[in-house]
């Protein structure tokens, strides 16, 4: 695998170990089919860094709040947000993948790309260690960060929140006001049985984004 590209991207000289950047692109169905090591465990890791090295960021460049800069966390290092990293350094052409998965179009997969995106920085970690991979993640995410915060999804940033505890979202609109040409809409959202947000918009989609958004500041605290 050429890597010269992507290392100038990265702005790194020749990796001390090639094989663990090799092995961060490595997607399972590849290392099924050739005996050898996915990317999993160092994805394992990556997620690790790159929350601590967003951390870090919010902490010294902005002066929100815990519960905001938790939410622009969680903007900023979700599977969209990667992909959008990704793209910017052509991640996907140095992806590892099975013979089926690369039929089936995993090489534009975005959990796959995020997964490979998170396994390079826990590579760079293992290699460099933190100043360094901070010094990377200033080079490849921090320019695009304002784009990515701009997609306020915020029902996707919860959904990816709590998909790990294995419970039910649930939204309902419970209240709809105002003339034909300027409702108002409120929202409730649910985890199982237990309510934990409340949004008002113009739109059914709005309100519930809102109810997102007052949910995931109810988490942070």
């Amino acid at each position: 695998m050429d890597l010269t590209n992507l290392l100038k991207d990265l702005g790194l000289d020749k990796p001390l170990n090639q094989d663990l950047l090799v092995e961060a692109f490595t997607h399972s169905s590849y290392a099924n089919e050739h005996h050898s090591k996915s990317n999993e465990r160092l994805e394992y890791l990556g997620d690790a860094v790159l929350e601590l090295c967003m951390s870090t960021y919010l902490y010294h460049n902005l002066k929100d709040d815990e519960g905001v800069l938790t939410i622009k966390r969680a903007q900023a290092v979700r599977e969209e947000a990667l992909d959008i990293y990704a793209n910017k350094i052509n991640l996907s052409s140095y992806l590892l993948l099975g013979k089926g998965e690369e039929k089936s179009g995993g090489r534009a997969n975005k959990a796959i790309i995020a997964d490979a995106f998170e396994a390079m920085l826990g590579a760079i970690y293992l290699t460099y260690g933190f100043s360094e991979t901070y010094r990377v993640f200033s080079r490849i995410v921090i320019p695009y960060l304002d784009e990515v915060v701009a997609i306020k999804d915020y029902k996707s940033i919860f959904q990816e929140e709590i998909q790990s505890e294995k419970r039910n979202i649930r939204y309902e609109i419970i209240n709809e006001t105002g003339p034909t040409h300027d409702r108002v809409f409120e929202a409730v959202v649910y985890i199982d049985d237990l309510l934990y947000g409340h949004g008002i918009g113009k739109t059914k989609k709005e309100a519930e984004q809102m109810a997102a958004k007052e949910a995931l500041l109810k988490r942070a605290k």
